[in-house]
């Protein structure tokens, strides 16, 4: 049986091995107790790593694909891997093995042809930063002990309000993602129209809204009686009248209308809600306006993307997800409120005394984010987007967004003049969506067939590795969709997707053409 040996006292016992070594304990010594390697192990596991990473991150990985439709196999047998009792024989080996298994195992939503979803177009900076928050263990949750760490997260905070036009003294926490942001401000919204209990509190949105907003309100015990989700109009948009007038009938009812969640760019189609006038509605009904802009509120470090989000700057709450458009390491987002002292309020806590004891000495302006969300222990996510600012430039992040929606520009204009294709809805926010014509004669796929179609070609594109698209539906029917943030994206790798979109197309159903074209 393995024990546990103190090498410092009265010298090495029989059967001691170095802690530091790597490898089976010989003759069944003592284990690795210390958790800690050789100094030059570390350094080569380091820049083993790193030599991974920077073939992943460079330009290289335009060649390769951008998912892998062989890993279902490995995943079985990952699943089923017994417990590691002993130590690996070769770290630099192990290591290896992870950074094939992660090339090869998952799909790339940072390559320039992961055009699905909502990609997160990485950058170094915001990996390094992640690195380095990790490697120190930096604490984030209490200033007595991230003292640094939490004047890095209020400034950078600060500038990302800034960057979107919002209003003076917006400010809020960086968590893991739109969700948690959806969820940290209906929490902060509750509390302050409703109280903590929350009877009779009701919300609304469109059917166009993310589904970590009816999640959010389940968990804030707001049950889907009193949870209101209205149609979109024509344009996908939440109807003003509509919401105005279902207001009015549960007040007359007895409930509570506490909350307006407006979209900041779709998920599906990236379409904006009338921001304006429901920034005025709520200002004369007395409701909470969250924008939900996890994808697309970042598109407002642009002149052309604040026109688009006018009215942004009016809403009680913000969530933006740093880990999309503002290219940032997944597990990034951020929400942001015009007066934070509402965050205080829902989540402030009394600390217990082995954390009072640190009270003394706070200065003005400093912030222990326990009180301003879920998470005592936190993950030091600003210096992620600290890192890359402070590297690259607010301009560049700028360019780098303006480039999304002129990419999303120029593939719609694209999609519009090849026969047999048709833009369905956008350019918005980056997203454009699109579908297959019927031909000038001959058969076309019944609506239903169309729409298995659809997704059939996207797995098709999928399992070649070639590129990610994904299907939506728009007014009832399936469409391609791409979103197109990276800006590492090309104009002519990007044509070269549709025109393979097309091709897919064409061997399921046969030619396709645009109505009275020339053949």
């Amino acid at each position: 049986m393995n024990t546990i040996s103190d090498p410092g006292a009265g010298g090495a016992p029989a059967g001691w091995r170095d802690p530091r070594r790597i490898g089976p304990p010989a003759g069944g010594g003592p284990v690795n107790a210390s958790l800690t390697l050789p100094e030059e192990t570390v350094a080569a596991l380091g820049h083993r790593v790193w030599e991974i990473l920077s073939a992943h991150l460079g330009p290289g990985r335009r060649g390769r694909p951008v998912a892998s439709p062989d890993a279902a196999a490995e995943a079985v047998r990952l699943r089923a891997e017994p417990l590691p009792a002993a130590p690996a024989d070769d770290p630099l080996a192990l290591v290896d093995q992870v950074g094939r298994l992660l090339r090869e195992g998952n799909a790339h939503p940072d390559h320039p042809d992961f055009l699905a979803f909502v990609p997160s177009p990485g950058t170094v900076t915001g990996v390094l930063g992640t690195a380095l928050a990790a490697g120190f263990a930096v604490p984030t949750g209490w200033r007595f002990t991230g003292k640094v760490s939490s004047a890095i997260e209020s400034a950078t905070v600060r500038w990302l309000a800034e960057l979107m036009g919002l209003a003076p003294g917006t400010s809020g926490l960086f968590v893991s993602g739109g969700s948690a942001a959806n969820l940290t401000a209906l929490t902060a919204a509750r509390d302050a129209l409703v109280g903590t209990e929350g009877r009779g509190a009701t919300a609304y949105f469109s059917d166009q809204t993310h589904l970590s907003v009816p999640r959010a309100l389940h968990v804030l015990g707001i049950g889907e009686d009193r949870v209101r989700v209205l149609p979109g109009d024509a344009h996908r948009r939440i109807p003003l009248r509509r919401l105005a007038r279902q207001v009015a009938r549960d007040r007359r009812d007895g409930l509570r209308p506490f909350l307006v969640v407006a979209n900041a760019g779709t998920t599906a189609t990236g379409d904006v809600d009338p921001l304006p006038e429901l920034a005025a509605f709520c200002r004369e009904e007395g409701l909470w306006l969250h924008v939900d802009g996890a994808f697309g509120a970042a598109a407002a470090l642009t002149e052309r993307g604040r026109r688009v989000l006018a009215g942004l700057d009016a809403a009680d709450s913000v969530s933006v997800d740093p880990h999309k458009w503002l290219f940032q390491p997944a597990g990034t987002g951020c929400v942001l409120l015009r007066d934070p002292a509402f965050l205080t309020r829902a989540f402030g806590v009394g600390l217990p005394g082995y954390l009072d004891a640190g009270a003394a000495g706070h200065d003005e302006g400093e912030v222990d984010y326990l009180h301003w969300g879920i998470e005592q222990t936190r993950e030091f996510r600003a210096l992620r987007l600290w890192l890359s600012l402070k590297v690259f430039g607010a301009d560049a992040f700028r360019a780098a967004v303006d480039r999304g929606q002129a990419t999303a520009d120029d593939i719609a204009a694209y999609i519009d003049s090849r026969p047999g294709l048709e833009v369905v809805t956008g350019p918005s926010l980056a997203v454009v969506t699109f579908r297959a014509l019927p031909p000038a004669t001959g058969p076309f796929p019944s609506p239903e067939d169309a729409d298995r179609t659809v997704d059939e070609v996207c797995e098709d594109l999928r399992s070649e590795g070639r590129a990610m698209v994904v299907g939506v539906t728009v007014a009832g029917r399936r469409v391609f969709r791409l979103c197109v943030i990276n800006p590492r994206t090309r104009r002519d790798g990007l044509r070269a997707v549709v025109d393979r979109v097309a091709e897919l197309w064409t061997a399921r159903t046969g030619p396709t053409e645009r109505p009275g074209a020339a053949p």
